[in-house]
């Protein structure tokens, strides 16, 4: 068993996938080639953006976003703990200090309630994540930050599809960034990501940054860097989007057929998905008490599984210069210490869930 089944797609689409790599080939523009522009409008609509910018990663996609911003030296960002490391990395690198806010117990996602008292007056701007295919409260995200005149960047990496009040993610705030790399919910063949955004001015220093700060040809007004996405990719992506509506749904069947199935178990929590949301399952992760015990009978069982981000950021060494402690975000420490990702793609076939739910149901009762 995979735990994410990249195989089952290309076997579907492969054909489509290779004459679409023929055709780049054979034009030869393999950097902002044709089916980069093509690929933004698609996305773009798919979101309800007014824009899109197509960039080489997830991670440059928020760095590309935090210098259209302006952040640099002495700026604060709010973020959350519970993450991939690049979210606050790209704070850091551009010389910002991250922030930290915890997470809500019920969605894992930032906690709306305590982001107020986290601004002071070096606040440039506010990121949530929304984790692991569902959005955060971004209404009421979106309502502090307009108060105190800041902009909103949805880290919206692992949320492509998902929806929030009926809008689509990376369309939700001043800034929706997207991740491209395999194992997303929308991926292409390497590494690629995207910025959403209906502002018309933040739109065009995306595209200046992602070309070494360069408006036109020997003219560069602002600092940038190499983040194009490759025509390649932009490609694969465009074949990948025809199938990826229906990967959408079969995400929201097989994420309900675990929760209905692991709900009984005592000691163990399944994804409570907020009343205005759906969720497109980047991961299917259990809070478990006894996370390395399942684990470990899992593997036993050849069933893959996954603890991601089991240590949070505030207590990485790479931000020991922050001064945190343990117990500082308890709700992140908590989910950090029994979160447990279960393999979970479109293609994860009836029979593979059905071993897993039965496979964690003998452990919990034995």
């Amino acid at each position: 068993m995979q735990f994410i089944d990249l195989k089952s797609r290309h076997q579907l689409i492969g054909d489509k996938i290779n004459a679409r790599i023929q055709k780049v080939m054979a034009h030869g523009q393999f950097i902002l080639g044709p089916e980069v522009r093509e690929v933004e409008q698609k996305l773009a609509q798919y979101t309800g953006s007014k824009h899109c910018v197509t960039v080489s990663s997830g991670t440059d996609s928020l760095l590309i976003a935090l210098m259209a911003l302006g952040v640099g030296a002495g700026d604060e960002v709010i973020t959350v703990p519970y993450t991939w490391i690049s979210t606050a990395e790209v704070i850091s690198l551009l010389g910002a200090k991250p922030v930290f806010v915890d997470i809500r117990p019920d969605t894992w996602n930032i906690d709306e309630t305590l982001l107020e008292a986290a601004i002071a007056d070096k606040t440039k701007a506010i990121m949530p994540v929304s984790i692991y295919g569902q959005c955060p409260d971004m209404d009421a995200i979106n309502e502090v930050a307009k108060k105190y005149h800041l902009p909103v960047i949805e880290d919206a990496a692992q949320s492509f599809g998902a929806t929030y009040k009926g809008k689509k993610s990376c369309n939700l705030s001043t800034i929706g960034s997207a991740s491209f790399f395999p194992s997303k919910p929308l991926g292409c063949y390497g590494d690629g990501g995207a910025l959403f955004t209906n502002d018309d001015e933040l739109a065009e220093k995306f595209r200046w940054i992602r070309v070494h700060g360069q408006e036109r040809k020997h003219h560069h007004p602002i600092l940038g860097i190499n983040g194009r996405m490759d025509t390649l990719q932009a490609a694969i992506l465009l074949e990948i989007l025809e199938v990826f509506p229906d990967e959408v749904q079969k995400r929201g069947q097989l994420g309900q057929t675990y929760s209905e199935g692991l709900a009984h178990l005592d000691g163990l929590e399944t994804p409570r998905i907020g009343e205005h949301n759906t969720s497109v399952y980047a991961q299917y992760t259990i809070l478990a008490e006894q996370r390395e015990e399942i684990q470990q009978s899992l593997k036993e069982k050849d069933i893959p599984s996954v603890a991601y981000y089991a240590v949070p950021l505030h207590l990485q060494p790479v931000f020991n210069h922050l001064g945190h402690q343990p117990g500082n975000f308890p709700v992140a420490e908590q989910v950090a210490n029994q979160c447990l990702s279960l393999p979970m793609s479109p293609y994860l076939t009836q029979k593979d869930q059905s071993k897993v739910i039965d496979a964690i149901s003998k452990i919990e009762k034995s």
